[in-house]
């Protein structure tokens, strides 16, 4: 599915808020809102095979860990299988209305971290699979991630229906309330820690304090004091908790994957990043020498890609750590076939992934770390953001119903601002029309959906020991 550049060209009119709504309306005709509630799959659709395919590019040693965070409960399985769903989405009606996606807008893709004011902010925070693809591709990843996440809680099934309802009709109007802004005034609205006092039930606002008082303690000195050690000649180093924390040379880090070019060095690579991010940072940055390297085994489904925590030192040692996190091609395109703008496919052909990554975390998140980077390796891309810069999430497991459907529903509402930066915003808001409309034709699939993922669970725990990850066929 072609997709139009991620804004319009300078010599084409801006269409004005009612043209486009009216754009929007007329999509109806090639797709009604009804049709998004049929789920149609392929037919040599294999859950397993996808998983093994999956697996063959992963780190061996790390495989069984990540099939035994996966099959731990039918939720963390729907957290790892983003590109089985977008293959799914592929083979049924889209609306054909393009926005900047998330790619995996679940319900745990959505928390606290820190401003470069040092305020905490509440958004999307997992942008490993962001590229242009239809709107409601995202919001049906998360409106499924709502039934999947409330059935696994145990709540009442009438009401994670009605949260899941709710979600979609909260995406609806916070994506028409932000259209109905000028560009820049889009462009400068976010959601501060301070939402969880505002029309929140007092167990939705305990959870949301519980969450930023965490949060606030995770900072980067914080991170610093508890990954690293003093060495026998007293420098900095990594401490070793394997295998979720393994130090690494530069040349087994080559072999796991290329952090680092084989005639050059950290430094190059350093060299890379630093022309990636703004001047401000590079000086910072400027400051700091490469210290230590490790393997860091992060996320659910992610476990396996190639992930490091960098250590750089100053000076007076003082101390800073980087995550170099592998970026590869979205299942946006790879799985669900979406080709992606000029724009995009030009800056990854330069400078691989990690920019398609950071350039799209730009757009979605209100605001983002001033020290997101790429670069790219031998073998592989990769990006660079700070490590626990007072990151923080609402701890879902466990939660009282009442705060669950307030948390769900603030994230629908940051995934409606979120989308509300594309220029096609209005086009999706006169799609959308009613939502009660729009909310029965995407819960309807999310459910049927939420069916299916549970039945891929069971298979792939037929395969994969749930309780160590082992292969049974090995």
């Amino acid at each position: 599915m072609p997709v139009d550049d991620l804004r319009p060209a300078w010599d084409l009119p801006v269409l004005s808020r009612a043209d486009s709504r009216a754009l929007g309306r007329g999509r109806r005709k090639v797709a009604p809102r009804r049709a998004l509630a049929g789920l149609d799959v392929a037919a040599d659709r294999d859950p397993v095979a996808h998983l093994e395919h999956q697996n063959a590019d992963r780190v061996p040693e790390l495989v069984p860990l990540r099939m035994q965070r996966m099959l731990a409960n039918p939720f963390a399985f729907y957290r790892g299988t983003a590109g089985l769903m977008a293959a799914d989405l592929a083979a049924g009606t889209s609306s054909g209305i393009p926005v900047a996606a998330c790619g995996d807008a679940h319900i745990s893709n959505f928390g606290f971290y820190a401003s470069p004011e040092r305020r905490l902010v509440f958004d999307l925070n997992d942008f490993d699979e962001a590229a242009i693809a239809p709107w409601e591709w995202d919001v049906k990843r998360l409106v499924t991630s709502v039934i999947i996440g409330g059935r696994h809680a145990g709540y009442d099934p009438a009401d994670v229906h009605r949260t899941a309802k709710t979600a979609v009709q909260g995406y609806a109007l916070a994506l028409r309330s932000s259209a109905g802004k000028s560009a820049l005034e889009r462009y400068y609205m976010h959601l501060s820690s301070e939402f969880a006092n505002q029309r929140m039930s007092k167990k939705g606002r305990a959870a949301a304090k519980a969450a930023i008082r965490a949060a606030q303690k995770r900072t980067g000195l914080r991170a610093i004091e508890r990954t690293t050690e003093r060495a026998e000649d007293g420098s900095l180093r990594f401490r070793e908790q394997a295998p979720t924390m393994t130090r690494m040379s530069l040349a087994d880090a080559e072999r796991a994957g290329g952090t680092a070019h084989a005639d050059g060095g950290i430094e190059e690579l350093l060299e890379q990043y630093r022309a990636s991010v703004p001047i401000d940072i590079d000086i910072v940055l400027s400051q700091y020498v490469p210290r230590d390297l490790a393997r860091r085994v992060v996320g659910v489904g992610s476990v396996g890609t190639r992930c490091y925590l960098h250590l750089l030192v100053g000076a007076d040692d003082d101390a800073l750590v980087l995550q170099i996190k592998e970026a590869g091609p979205s299942v946006l395109e790879s799985h669900g076939g979406i080709a992606q703008p000029p724009r995009l496919e030009d800056g990854v052909a330069a400078h691989g992934h990690g920019y398609r990554v950071v350039s799209m975390q730009r757009i979605l998140q209100a605001v983002s770390d001033p020290f997101l980077g790429y670069l790219r390796g031998p073998n592989r891309d990769y990006y660079l953001r700070q490590f626990h810069d007072m990151k923080g999430s609402i701890e879902l497991e466990g939660l009282a119903y009442e705060a669950f459907h307030d948390y769900v529903v603030g994230c629908a509402a940051v995934l409606g601002r979120s989308h509300a930066q594309s220029y096609t915003a209005g086009q999706v808001v006169g799609y959308i029309g009613d939502p009660a409309a729009a909310s029965t034709a995407l819960v309807t699939w999310a459910e049927a959906y939420a069916d299916l993922s549970q039945q891929d669970y069971e298979r792939a725990c037929g395969r994969w020991d749930a309780t160590t990850g082992a292969d049974r066929d090995a």
